[in-house]
């Protein structure tokens, strides 16, 4: 059986953000699913998906102060610099983390780990709401 949503993710600062818990809520259909895939897709070039740390926010403000120093604003050999300082960083950042996930599903639930959550990477200072496409197939 497959099923697919749409989900918009509430505006966000720059940096890592816990958002399991936001798409669960928003996906109750997982529950029908014994065993399964959730395929998430973010719609974006500026913004990534990945998996981490669950418990202790400082991973998300090191992750996001390790990306800023790794990939540093207003570099001089940057040519796409018309939509801002942040934008072509941004762009880096996503294609380095990526724009998708797929997650197991155990007995309706997402099979993480003890310690494993869904990020946001928000890479831009203001990205606005971000479009998720989850795809569940399973049984």
């Amino acid at each position: 059986m497959w099923f697919q949503k749409t989900i918009q993710l509430k505006p966000r600062s720059r940096g890592f953000h816990l958002i399991t818990d936001e798409i669960e809520q928003q996906i109750p259909e997982l529950q029908q699913y014994q065993v399964g895939l959730l395929h998430c897709f973010i719609q974006h070039t500026s913004a990534s998906l990945t998996i981490n740390e669950n418990a202790d926010p400082t991973v998300r403000s090191d992750m996001e102060a390790h990306f800023n120093k790794s990939v540093p604003e207003r570099a001089s050999y940057y040519r796409h610099t018309y939509e801002g300082d942040d934008d072509m960083p941004a762009h880096i950042k996503t294609s380095t983390l990526g724009n998708s996930l797929m997650i197991p599903i155990t007995q309706g639930r997402l099979a993480l780990g003890t310690w494993q959550g869904i990020y946001l990477g928000e890479h831009r200072d203001f990205g606005g709401s971000r479009r998720v496409v989850l795809t569940i197939q399973g049984e």
